[in-house]
């Protein structure tokens, strides 16, 4: 399998797809909108994306299996598994506020191989292959070289469901935001951490995260020569709903802060 083809065609057919999906957002009404939570929303065009993404990634390789948002398709596991968010920012999306991204990874034996965030606005495609650099728009990237946390410009997540840590988050947030140059809230977790693997963020945090939110840019900070980790600082920040990314340089403190009140 040639992953550097594989990676480029997907950005060529997911700059396609936003395209179609910026214009048809300005047909969408309050009946395209449906609510699967309180504050967890999905429309026509999340599960049209998705069907159209997963068609697409079945031409490429046809016996691939599939873990989506929108449960287009069952979710199964094989040797190659794809996880998708097909629209990250659902929110944004429907009030029309950047950003909002494709986030589409490639998983072999359960280890990600490929990943590509395609934030539509800007038409910026951040992409990576096993193997590979990090790239946007076919440009390599780094992560930041920011070593000091007063000096850094962080990002986080508001939780939308899990609430049972919201004073904890809090107070993480207020030690940040006293320690460092700001903190951020883009809407889009695969565009935060994206924006961590290009230098523009120096570290991301966030709990009540989901597959489809992470594998694609998670893989991408890495490439990128950064450092991911759930909370406990192992590796199961993919699933376990917990993730810090950094530039590396600042993991330790940061993991600490965060550690000192979850």
């Amino acid at each position: 399998m040639n992953l550097e083809k594989l990676t480029y065609n997907l950005v060529d057919f997911c700059s396609e797809l936003g395209d179609e999906l910026l214009a048809k957002r300005l047909e969408l009404k309050s009946e395209n909108i449906e609510h699967k939570g309180l504050h967890d929303l999905v429309t026509t065009l999340d599960k049209y994306s998705e069907k159209e993404i997963i068609n697409y990634c079945l031409t490429q390789l046809p016996q691939s299996s599939f873990l989506a948002e929108e449960g287009t398709v069952d979710a199964q596991k094989g040797e190659y598994r794809w996880i998708i968010d097909p629209i990250d920012g659902t929110t944004n999306f429907i009030h029309g506020i950047p950003s909002f991204a494709f986030s589409i990874a490639l998983q072999k034996n359960e280890e990600t191989i490929l990943g590509v965030v395609y934030e539509m606005n800007l038409k910026e495609a951040f992409h990576a292959w096993q193997g590979g650099p990090a790239l946007l728009n076919n440009i390599p990237i780094k992560v930041s070289s920011t070593k000091n946390l007063s000096n850094s410009l962080l990002a986080t997540g508001f939780p939308y469901t899990d609430f049972g840590k919201t004073d904890a988050y809090l107070k993480v947030f207020k030690k940040f935001m006293e320690n460092s140059r700001g903190l951020r809230r883009l809407g889009s977790a695969a565009t935060d951490l994206a924006y961590v693997a290009a230098g523009r963020f120096d570290g991301f945090y966030e709990y009540g995260l989901k597959p489809w939110d992470v594998a694609a840019g998670s893989f991408i900070v890495t490439q990128a020569g950064g450092h991911v980790s759930d909370f406990n600082n192992s590796n199961n920040f993919v699933f376990g709903e917990t993730l810090l990314a950094s530039n590396n340089l600042l993991h330790t403190e940061m993991l600490k802060t965060i550690n000192s009140y979850f």
